[in-house]
């Protein structure tokens, strides 16, 4: 089985180098029998072939096993016509990436602002209001003045339907609780049919209790009951912004795993940015890739039925727990001293 790591920019590579160490460990642990292998995306692949993300490159993750993608600094790219394309968008279109799964809890022994959170946000990831996911050719915004902008959203029955499938699966192998989030009192054509599609999806499922609740009082109760939740499927925009709200809640970004899902492909991501204030300096926080990883070897194993595949996730997620739970272990965002290598060989020592 091929893994394939792209570093990315910023602290992309040393995150990157880190989730490496740890899966050679674990491969040789566990016997998985995992090939390694890397290759260029970003800057690095803009200095090589003149844009971020070539063709041959999506075709070749189209192809391996697992893909570990390390965060993109797409804020300083060039212009898409002058090769500066979103590697993370680029991804999730062309290879029909429509899930994005991002769990949020709260570590036991780590400060939080919701200490007893452990839910997942299910979120919407080829269409919405993001522009470069709204048209067949062209972009979703434009103005036809100085003074005006106009943005296109993108709602369809089938990914209405296929993205709360995936959730209410989740949900079934959790708690049983689906939460559908949604504006449909006000979108009433585009999120109604956002509701309408996710409720038949999640009644499919069977046995699980199903709610809704609007964007808005969603975000207020995110604060205020954030136990109260399980599984919740939403739309793009409002998933990219729900969970991120709940990464915070549960300790921060630097602790949240992501991982963007098909039907037959999955790619591992950081949830956070690239920060370049902190590139070469070996001070990141590995944690998020870390997580993701894990996620995306549990999804793996469960699709081609290998169970040393998850028992090896599992393990690793014990490991980054017991990593993060030793104070002299932690990184500085999270009020420690280790480097982000020391990090790595940590939770090597508890995978140990």
């Amino acid at each position: 089985m091929d893994v394939l790591f792209l570093p990315g920019d910023g602290i992309g590579p040393e995150i990157t180098a880190v989730s490496r160490t740890v899966l050679e460990k674990l491969n040789r642990l566990f016997d998985l029998h995992l090939n390694f292998a890397e290759d260029d995306v970003g800057f690095s692949s803009l200095e090589k072939h003149d844009i971020t993300i070539t063709n041959a490159l999506i075709e070749r993750v189209r192809n391996t096993d697992m893909t570990i993608l390390g965060p993109v600094d797409t804020a300083h790219y060039p212009p898409a016509d002058q090769g500066g394309v979103n590697p993370s968008a680029a991804l999730r279109i062309k290879l029909d990436l429509y899930a994005n799964i991002r769990p949020s809890r709260a570590i036991p022994g780590l400060p939080a602002v919701a200490p007893d959170m452990d839910l997942i946000i299910v979120r919407e990831n080829t269409e919405g209001f993001y522009a470069d996911r709204t048209m067949f050719a062209g972009s979703g915004e434009c103005m036809p003045t100085p003074d005006l902008a106009l943005a296109t959203r993108k709602i369809t029955r089938n990914g209405s339907f296929r993205i709360a499938r995936v959730a209410a699966q989740l949900a079934a192998l959790r708690r049983k609780h689906l939460t559908i989030v949604h504006k449909a009192n006000v979108l009433k054509l585009s999120d109604g049919l956002f509701l309408s599609e996710a409720q038949k999806a999640a009644s499919q499922q069977g046995d699980l209790v199903i709610d809704d609740e609007h964007i808005d009082a969603m975000a207020s109760l995110l604060i205020r009951h954030p136990a109260a939740y399980d599984v919740i499927v939403t739309t793009n925009m409002f998933g990219d912004i729900l969970s991120n709200e709940a990464a915070e809640l549960a300790g921060g970004l630097g602790l949240s795993g992501s991982l963007n899902a098909g039907d037959d492909i999955a790619i591992a991501q950081a949830s956070h940015g690239s920060a370049p204030d902190i590139a070469g300096k070996n001070l990141a926080n590995p944690a998020s890739l870390l997580f993701s990883t894990v996620l995306l070897m549990d999804w793996k194993g469960k699709q081609a039925k290998r169970s040393d595949l998850q028992t090896a996730a599992h393990a690793l997620d014990s490991a980054i727990i017991k990593t993060l739970q030793t104070p002299q272990s932690r990184t500085r965002d999270l009020g420690g001293t280790a480097s982000c290598s020391e990090f790595g060989r940590a939770v090597i020592k508890n995978l140990e």
